[in-house]
């Protein structure tokens, strides 16, 4: 039963505690620790994340403020600043990449049958990285420019679900294309890139390993066609293609034929040209699986409004990623939770109820049915408001 516990620890029930356990003793997080064990840790700096806190010193004023309701939801006391800044300097930042892959795993089970805007029965993939600018006086592990620091996360999103399956942190200065070589590749899966990931060679790497790719063509591309297929011009194809490069560098890395689909964008009217190693599926279908990549434009937007990877509580490179993981544990979190509790709602308006109840004592179906309840109440009430 849920009745007398708060939100916040309803919410710490799909948290696989065995799993985490696991994780610290992988790394020895708990070693020689008498305050703040790992999973406190994890659980304050969630906390942070869901009720946006601005710093140690607002974190450690807000558990206070909780008084007993702490106790009741795993935190056995309110944390002061300097203890949690110690530990976000020295635990391990991979315990906290490890936990996310395990809750990773779990949420890819229970978004295996989403729909999905295109019709595709594999599972597709989108590539892309954001940039987040930080202070080189206080980042200087992270130095982009002359007078600039900057970190990049390179996020591959799968697309069925919306929620990050690889997330790798570096310096702003490392090039997109060159995560290709950190990645592995999905028999039959398809993956969708940017023009910043046409690198032949890589690119080959995925043909080989029985993955599909999908990604824009650049102008300067040097192709000879083989043959077209018919398409319908109506429906905004402008041609189907199978082509091969005739580059004097680039023939040798990716020697076996290539799929160049031509696309004129009905809302903008711009004209876009699409690479591809799959030779079945329909040209549209190919055109509306690179639409689905704005997904993780969109991700990167979400995540940096509503939850605090742009701020940072420390400065040193595993204080960084400590807080970028515990980030993405707490999304792909309210996601499981999302997916168990069958809501209708989406992940932005879940983390706002959230964000202003993580200590109230309501049931957690009962906390999003009321809401649920009154949008539907609004919808259909065309009673003008006179006073």
């Amino acid at each position: 039963m849920n009745e007398g516990r708060t939100v916040f620890s309803q919410l710490l029930d799909c948290l696989p505690k065995y799993e985490f356990d696991k994780c610290v003793r992988r790394y020895r997080g708990n070693f020689r620790v008498r305050k703040l064990p790992c999973y406190e840790q994890f659980l304050v700096m969630s906390f942070a994340q869901l009720t946006w806190r601005e710093s140690l010193r607002d974190i450690e004023t807000c558990l206070l403020a909780l008084g007993a309701k702490l106790y009741h939801s795993g935190i056995r006391q309110p944390t002061a600043r300097s203890t949690l800044a110690d530990a976000n300097e020295t635990r391990d930042w991979r315990i906290f990449a490890d936990f996310a892959q395990v809750l990773i795993q779990q949420a890819t089970v229970l978004y295996a049958n989403e729909p999905f805007a295109a019709e595709l029965k594999q599972a597709a993939y989108a590539l892309d990285s954001t940039t987040i600018d930080l202070c080189l006086a206080l980042f200087p592990w992270a130095k982009f420019r002359r007078h600039k620091a900057a970190i990049k996360l390179h996020t591959l999103l799968r697309l069925r679900g919306g929620f990050p399956t690889v997330v790798i942190v570096t310096s702003g200065k490392v090039h997109d294309v060159n995560i290709l070589d950190a990645l592995g590749f999905e028999p039959g899966a398809f993956y969708i890139f940017d023009r910043g990931y046409l690198d032949f060679a890589r690119l080959h790497r995925i043909h080989q390993s029985g993955a599909f790719f999908v990604a824009r063509a650049k102008k300067n591309s040097r192709l000879r066609r083989r043959y077209s297929r018919a398409v319908d011009k109506s429906a905004g194809l402008l041609f189907d293609q199978t082509v091969v490069l005739s580059g004097f560098y680039s023939q040798p890395q990716y020697p076996a034929a290539l799929r160049r689909i031509g696309y004129r964008d009905p809302d903008r009217g711009k004209k876009l040209v699409f690479l591809t190693n799959n030779m079945m599926l329909p040209a549209l279908t190919i055109c509306a699986l690179y639409k689905q990549r704005w997904q993780v434009e969109l991700f990167f937007k979400w995540i940096k409004q509503h939850l605090r990877i742009k701020r940072f509580f420390g400065n040193s490179q595993n204080a960084v990623k400590t807080q970028i993981w515990t980030a993405v544990a707490t999304y792909v979190l309210v996601a499981i939770v999302r997916k168990r509790l069958n809501l209708d709602l989406s992940l932005h308006p879940i983390l706002q109820i959230l964000s202003v109840t993580p200590f109230e004592k309501t049931p957690l179906f009962q906390l999003f049915s009321d809401v649920r309840t009154l949008h539907a109440t609004r919808e259909v009430d065309n009673q003008l408001i006179l006073l």
